[in-house]
């Protein structure tokens, strides 16, 4: 395999051994801490403009599924942009089918700026360092630990499920699941709904108080590109057509617009079952969410740190963050460009366009550099029940809540194919490590501990997860004839 680390080895095959709660042996609790550390130490870069090589990762995740007796396919769009999608055959053959995928590429880092070398995946005082090991090759090793056991021991999910580990999602994913959506939609047949990444880690609130937001929504993307055009001149010239006064006032009105409020459904239950939690009464003035001019300062203000899962979802949001004009300063240029990342709630696409036009005015032109959906998921699903119930038994003193993502994931792309999408990745993280500051942060890590309850909740929720049309809860049967990836 080329520039990954050594294989770790095929799974051991004989008589399964079926433990009584549920499809994790003692090895997948050894293999996933391994396996995060050496899908961190393959750098898989992602640069953007199409600048990545996920291949070597690729071709390591192929290796630990077929050792697992599943039949991984490789694609690409275009050299190196690898993605890697196995199916495995669930014990009910009428069930809808279920998408879990990751991706394998990565934010750059810069390793002057990290305690330990981010492409290490050093283990330290039980804790695993590198860029990854959130965001999120943590998650891609609870997979393959957790289906290597399976084959092993002789579990088989009641839902077919579609693994699909991708390339690009820190970019555009034009050449990852925007790809497999579009080009291999036949690989994805059955399934109606999926999970990934950001959700069901430990968010450590007010007085002790364990919440593990699941997300059931994403906002949409919208990174915008102005372009503003003028007289070039002398710069010692008086010009009223001025290209970089035209940007830098509209980048200005883009920056300090205030957004209206616009509750979706997804933050309508996490602000009512936070609250809740928080000793709220439903019938509380802060929770009348529908009064005319509501205001939700005073209801953030009673969630205290909870606050922080639901108020970046309130409305869309527009920031500046990349400015261009000009090659010497006594020469006026013609144009000017800047980009900005708009954010979209579900059904807040119109206005976002409509103010567009108007904060950017008649003298500056904006487009679309990348646009992609918003999403929502209902949260009385019999799928998000079990999620929920999944955790709490992990974490009795935990409390699973609906959120919405601020940004993005592949949900989008594979949304096109009727997909419904959750944010679920489970992490029982200790007080006091900020998991939203990890994801391309410095000093990116995942506690040792954080990644087996990720394992064994992933084991618990996909062994039984009932689909959009089948019953609440599923028994976790072991399979009746060959490994996991065996179809029956």
């Amino acid at each position: 395999m080329a520039n990954g680390p050594a294989p770790s080895g095929p799974v051991p095959s004989g008589p399964a051994v079926v433990p009584p709660a549920g499809g994790v042996d003692e090895r997948a609790l050894e293999e996933v801490v391994t396996f995060t550390s050496e899908l961190i130490r393959i750098d898989t870069t992602n640069r953007g403009r199409g600048d990545g090589c996920e291949r070597p990762a690729a071709e390591y995740v192929a290796e630990r599924l077929a050792e697992a007796g599943l039949e991984p396919v490789l694609l690409e769009k275009a050299p190196g942009r690898t993605n890697v999608v196995a199916r495995i055959a669930g014990s009910d053959r009428d069930a809808e089918a279920l998408l879990v995928h990751g991706h394998l590429d990565v934010v750059p880092a810069e390793p002057a700026d990290w305690t330990v070398h981010p492409f290490s995946g050093e283990i330290r005082d039980g804790v695993v360092w590198g860029r990854g090991a959130v965001d999120m090759k943590n998650a891609d090793a609870m997979v393959l630990a957790l289906v290597r056991s399976w084959a092993r021991t002789g579990h088989r999910p009641r839902r077919d499920l579609v693994l699909a580990f991708t390339a690009d999602e820190e970019d555009s994913a034009e050449y990852g699941s925007g790809f497999l959506a579009d080009s291999h939609p036949e690989l994805f047949e059955g399934c109606t709904e999926g999970v990934s990444e950001s959700g069901a880690f430990t968010f450590h609130a007010d007085s002790g108080m364990r919440l593990y937001p699941i997300a059931a929504g994403e906002r949409g993307t919208a990174w915008l590109e102005l372009t503003a055009r003028g007289r070039a001149g002398h710069g010692s010239k008086v010009n009223r057509d001025n290209a970089v006064s035209r940007l830098a006032a509209a980048v200005s009105r883009i920056g300090e617009h205030a957004w209206p409020l616009r509750i979706t459904p997804t933050v309508r239950a996490a602000l009512t079952e936070i609250a809740a939690l928080y000793g709220v009464p439903a019938d509380a003035p802060e929770l009348d969410l529908d009064a005319p001019g509501f205001d939700p300062g005073p209801l953030l203000e009673r969630l205290g740190r909870a606050a922080a899962l639901v108020e970046a979802t309130l409305r869309n949001s527009s920031n500046p963050t990349m400015l261009s004009a000009g090659y010497k300063v006594n020469v006026i240029p013609g144009s000017a460009t800047a980009f900005v990342d708009g954010r979209m709630v579900p059904g807040g696409e119109e206005e976002f366009r409509e103010t567009l036009d108007r904060l950017t005015g008649p003298d500056v032109d904006w487009a679309f550099h990348h646009r992609e959906v918003p999403l929502g998921a209902p949260v009385d699903s019999p799928t998000f029940r079990a999620m929920r119930e999944a955790v709490e038994q992990f974490d009795p003193g935990g409390r699973a809540v609906p959120y919405c993502m601020s940004g993005g994931t592949d949900a989008k792309q594979f949304s096109r194919l009727g997909i419904t999408g959750y944010g679920f990745s489970p992490l029982k993280l200790p007080e006091g490590l900020d998991y939203a500051a990890l994801f391309h942060g410095v000093d990116e890590r995942v506690p040792v501990e954080a990644l087996r309850f990720g394992v064994r909740v992933l084991d618990r929720f996909l062994l039984r997860s009932p689909g959009r049309a089948g019953p609440d809860t599923g028994a976790a049967a072991p399979a009746s004839s060959g490994p996991a990836g065996v179809p029956g």
